[in-house]
């Protein structure tokens, strides 16, 4: 099956992220989890804090894709992860949010945003998410009651899922560990479909 590198076009002003979406089922297969006065010590001003934190997006993570017929996993390096991040956020784009891909919502807010750099000391091991080195992770406050109540505290969506555009930048990845860990994945999903 064919591996395609998803890279920003830095000098394409359409290449990059537009959206963050909030999805029921994350193609990076992260879930995010929802902060709570008991879950962080913030200011005690609200009961609920209304902030979802989560992985944007993960380098090196390969990404199951169908076009009509045609099957293939995407994934992105660290390079295209960290420079796609600055990107959006120098864009000022903190505020478009999606749910599911299909319909535009407003009060949703890219508050917090970083890299993780280290396996022990990042904010995201204080939360129990176990993401690799590189990548995106990011805070958002939900102001819109009805996305929270209906489809957040519901569980109806469980993660962050990005828009964008990028380039296809080649068809096998230089990095053998991705090929092989797409390979497994691949072989994992025969697995699943046979039985």
């Amino acid at each position: 099956m064919k591996i395609v590198e998803l890279v920003l076009d830095e000098e394409d002003e359409l290449n990059g992220i537009e959206a963050i979406s909030i999805v029921e089922n994350p193609a990076i297969e992260e879930d995010f989890i929802a902060l709570k006065d008991q879950q962080i010590k913030l200011a005690e001003v609200d009961k609920e804090k209304k902030i979802l934190m989560g992985a944007l997006l993960i380098p090196n993570k390969p990404i199951y894709r169908q076009s009509g017929d045609e099957e293939y996993y995407i994934y992105f390096s660290r390079d295209t992860v960290l420079k796609a991040s600055q990107k959006y956020l120098k864009s000022g784009n903190q505020k478009n949010s999606t749910l599911e891909h299909q319909m535009n919502i407003q009060g949703l807010t890219l508050v917090e945003s970083w890299i993780k750099e280290d396996k022990v000391h990042d904010k995201s091991v204080k939360y129990g998410m176990d993401v690799p080195v590189g990548t995106w992770l990011g805070s958002v406050k939900v102001d819109n009651d009805e996305v929270w109540e209906n489809y957040v505290k519901t569980g109806l969506v469980k993660g962050f899922s990005i828009e964008g555009y990028f380039a296809d930048k080649a068809e096998s990845p230089k990095d053998k560990g991705i090929k092989e860990e797409a390979e497994e994945l691949i072989e994992k999903v025969k697995k699943i479909i046979s039985e």
